[in-house]
């Protein structure tokens, strides 16, 4: 699993403890969702305030 951040535009490094975390919180959320299955090809997530 590949997992990137962006804050404002700017790439923020993530180790590979970090990206497992984030990757991990990101697909069990999206998996639990009705009409998203395991077969998923990619996952994209925008936060804005």
């Amino acid at each position: 699993m590949n997992v990137s951040l962006k804050v404002d535009g700017k790439a923020i490094d993530l180790n590979a403890f970090t990206q497992e975390i984030i990757g991990n919180a990101a697909v069990a959320m999206a998996e639990s969702l009705r009409g998203v299955g395991q077969d998923w090809k990619g996952i994209e997530i925008r936060i804005e305030k």
